[in-house]
Order: C-alpha cells, then structure tokens, then sequence
C-alpha cells in the first residue's frame, strides 16, 4: 500500500507542475520555485509532515520535499540558537543533498562524453 500512495501523490505531484506548463504561462523555473515556495508554506502550517507520512517518497523527494526540508531546518536552527537560526538552519539542512548534486555532477562530467551540440 506504501508504494500505491507514493506513486499517487508523487505522480499528483508531477501532473499538476505539468499542466502549470503546459496550460499557463509559467515558466518551469517559476514552477520549480513555487513548489519550494509551497512546501515550506506547508510546513509551516502543519500540513506537510501527515502529507509525508502517507505517501512516503512519494512526498519527500520533489521539489516540496525540498522546501519542507528547509523550513524543517531553520525552524530547528531556530529553537537551538535563535534569530540567526533563520540565516543558516536551512543550508544546514539541506547541506548533505546539496553535496551529493555536486558530487554526482562532477562525476557525470568527468564521467561522461561531451557532444557538439550543433
């Protein structure tokens, strides 16, 4: 049942940042800003830890995984050492998804065969 509501929600997910560009005039980066955006607004209401809990991966991984792991972040860096929680919970937080981007990039670079794209 675990992979049913992950594949639902996380395909809901997806369906409708596919008809926010395909139907609107957004574009992708302004879609991918907003679920961030939307994702930390979530948490912040409470909302997207039962959301998470349902679905699994399927709520964790897209881009409003990544905001709620943001706000998650500051809000912790918050309680431990106050105002300038703020300036670093988030980065802190998201500091070992971030490094492996990096690292895997790096690697596909250095990997991979680079193509004229003429």
């Amino acid at each position: 049942m675990n992979y049913l509501w992950a594949f639902l929600v996380g395909g809901g997910i997806c369906v409708v940042g596919q008809l926010l560009i395909d139907y609107t005039k957004l574009s992708p980066a302004r879609v991918l800003t907003g679920y961030v955006v939307t994702g930390v607004v979530l948490s912040a209401v409470g909302w997207y830890k039962p959301l998470a809990e349902l679905a699994g991966a399927g709520a964790s991984v897209p881009l409003l995984g990544f905001g709620h792991l943001l706000a998650q972040g500051v809000m912790k860096a918050v309680d431990e050492m106050g105002l300038p929680g703020i300036f670093t919970g988030g980065i802190c937080a998201a500091a070992g998804g971030i490094t492996a981007s990096l690292v895997f990039a790096l690697l596909a670079a250095l990997l991979g065969k680079s193509k004229d794209q003429s």
